[in-house]
């Protein structure tokens, strides 16, 4: 069957659909020994050979969706040419080929999915800004309440202190907190706490959607049941409808109460 060489390539879980559609573009697709560059090629991934980035395409068989736990100074991509560091470090022993939905920032810490469900992962990455997300954010002095409130009100999200144990009666010097957001408000976090005199010194995300990092220590991952997939497909669902529409179910009650 015919099929969008991106759709193959991010099936095949090589890369991601977005990523697939770049890697076309810049000549590293090939079919049957032929570049391909062309966005609207179509190939049968059961017939033709279809090589990308190198590496020839095999569809899976199985999908595979991890959550892993990255620690700091870590690149959030499968290598990196300057030989930090990668999530390939920490996936010894897995017969699976995944690549990374989205990423965190060098120095972060935190949850990430990885999976080969190219489908998935497009539609994760354009509902992104909709997802919800939470991270712990360690700050350099105190926020008040005021400051608190506008975080809160930049990113359009929730701020609050976490009680840190070790500090004399819980109250750090440089404390932690909780902040939910969305993904497309992160750097904005960073700016605005970087106004208030509080700049950021260590962010952790601890979960995404329906997705967290309970029970699992820094540097570690673990598959994600059938269950929490299902969570996530409909936390991706909802993030991808248009604002202001309602669900089928809501908007049938809608009706019935008209």
């Amino acid at each position: 069957m015919l099929e969008r060489l991106q759709k193959i390539i991010s099936r095949a879980g090589i890369a991601s659909r977005r990523h697939a559609e770049q890697l076309i573009l810049s000549g590293q697709v090939r079919v049957n020994g032929r570049v391909v560059t062309e966005l609207g090629s179509k190939a049968d991934a059961e017939r033709d050979r279809i090589e990308a980035a190198g590496k020839l395409v095999h569809l899976p068989e199985k999908k595979t969706y991890l959550v892993v736990h990255k620690p700091p100074e870590v690149v959030s991509t499968m290598a990196d040419p300057e030989g930090r560091r990668s999530l390939r470090n920490l996936l010894g022993g897995l017969p699976a080929r995944v690549f990374p939905v989205g990423r965190l920032e060098y120095a972060a810490s935190g949850l990430l999915l990885l999976t080969n469900d190219g489908e998935l992962a497009n539609r994760m990455l354009k509902a992104a800004a909709r997802l919800p997300q939470t991270y712990w954010v360690k700050v350099k002095g105190r926020l008040d309440d005021a400051e608190m409130r506008r975080v809160a009100k930049s990113i359009r999200g929730r701020v609050w202190p976490l009680r840190s144990p070790h500090a004399s009666r819980g109250r750090a010097e440089n404390p932690w907190y909780e902040v939910t957001l969305s993904e497309a408000r992160r750097d904005l976090l960073r700016r605005t706490l970087l106004e208030l005199g509080h700049p950021v010194e260590k962010m952790k995300r601890v979960r995404v959607a329906n997705l967290d990092l309970e029970g699992l220590s820094e540097g570690k991952y673990r598959p994600l049941e059938d269950a929490d997939v299902a969570g996530l497909e409909r936390f991706i669902a909802r993030a991808s409808k248009p604002p202001g529409e309602a669900s089928p179910a809501r908007a049938h009650k809608k009706a019935a109460r008209a």
